[in-house]
């Protein structure tokens, strides 16, 4: 009989270290990454390398599911459920970003960058890090800047060579008081709206265009319902990869670093994406019928120029000048 305590006491304490062990294990995490655009486009490709990155490096301890195509909102939305934890990752432009953390709209200012790899030096650098910190006191950790692309106009009404033409038109903005204000000093009606609203917008004549990368254009067959494409390159549009603070509080020191990692390979990946195929894409657009013009832009940066001054005391003529002047 007392041997049979003993060994039934041996067996519960065994038990019981083994339950302890059991708890202390990382268990599997899924993380719900969404997008605005289609699967045709760069960010949803470079989202799944993101996937497998992480899949790998976590031995499948934490999964990556991917939504496009806004299923989980429009990008203010999606970056709201950050802080409210109903979405772990999203990757979005910075259209909505300055409502969270307004230095961040400095980058939309136009022409503020003279190619893509001064805006890679810039928001890789010191600068672009730390407006990525500013994030994490709204619960959000900013892990990795990606590409949307330069800024072009399209519409359906005429060909655009200078910012005269610009004139009177009706045009969809993104929700961004910085392009807001650099469109209004072209004589342009901006209307700011959701994404997922465009199309159907544009179909129905409620606006004249809109503006974006190339390969939104064509990825989201804008050349169906316009006829005119202005390679203007007013702005370069970078995306940023975002993730929800309280999940990655919630992730062990491997898991954070496995995803911290794979967010800047992946970002790596997709902006050559973006690079390789705009060429393609813009003689791709030519035969679906779009007219594409080569405006100066010197012209429309010097009729933009007074957003400079209505934003210069706001983000500080020193960060201003600290971006342009990097080389």
């Amino acid at each position: 009989m007392l041997l049979a305590v003993v060994i039934l006491a041996v067996v519960l304490l065994t038990a019981g270290c083994a339950g302890k062990e059991k708890e202390g294990e990382p268990g599997q995490v899924t993380l719900r990454a969404g997008h605005a655009v289609n699967e045709g486009h760069a960010y949803h490709r470079g989202l799944e390398k993101f996937k497998s990155l992480v899949e790998e490096k976590t031995g499948g301890t934490v999964q990556v599911e991917i939504y496009p195509n806004a299923s989980l909102g429009d990008e203010r939305d999606m970056v709201e459920g950050l802080q409210l934890g109903t979405v772990d990752l999203v990757l979005s432009s910075t259209g909505p970003l300055g409502n969270f953390v307004p230095e961040m709209n400095v980058v939309d200012l136009p022409f503020l960058f003279r190619d893509k790899q001064h805006a890679y030096t810039v928001l890789d650098g010191d600068i672009g890090q730390n407006l990525l910190a500013k994030f994490e006191s709204k619960g959000i950790i900013g892990l990795s800047f990606w590409e949307n692309g330069f800024r072009h106009v399209t519409n359906s009404k005429r060909p655009l060579n200078k910012p005269e033409d610009m004139d009177g038109l009706k045009l969809r903005t993104m929700k961004n008081r910085v392009h807001v204000a650099a469109f209004r000093e072209l004589g342009v009606d901006a209307t700011p709206m959701a994404w997922s609203e465009v199309f159907t917008s544009l179909q129905q004549g409620t606006i004249d265009g809109q503006e974006n990368p190339v390969a939104i254009i064509y990825s989201h067959h804008l050349y169906e319902v316009q006829d005119y494409l202005a390679l203007t390159g007013h702005v370069y549009s970078p995306a940023v990869l975002m993730a929800a603070k309280d999940k990655m509080d919630s992730l062990t020191t491997d898991q954070r670093e496995a995803v911290r990692e794979a967010a800047l390979k992946a970002a790596t990946y997709e902006r050559s994406l973006i690079t390789e195929s705009e060429n393609n894409q813009l003689a791709k657009l030519q035969e679906e019928g779009m007219q594409i013009t080569r405006p100066d832009r010197a012209e429309f940066k010097k009729a933009t120029s007074g957003v400079y001054d209505q934003f210069e005391e706001e983000f500080g003529p020193e960060l201003i000048e600290k971006i342009i002047e990097t080389k």
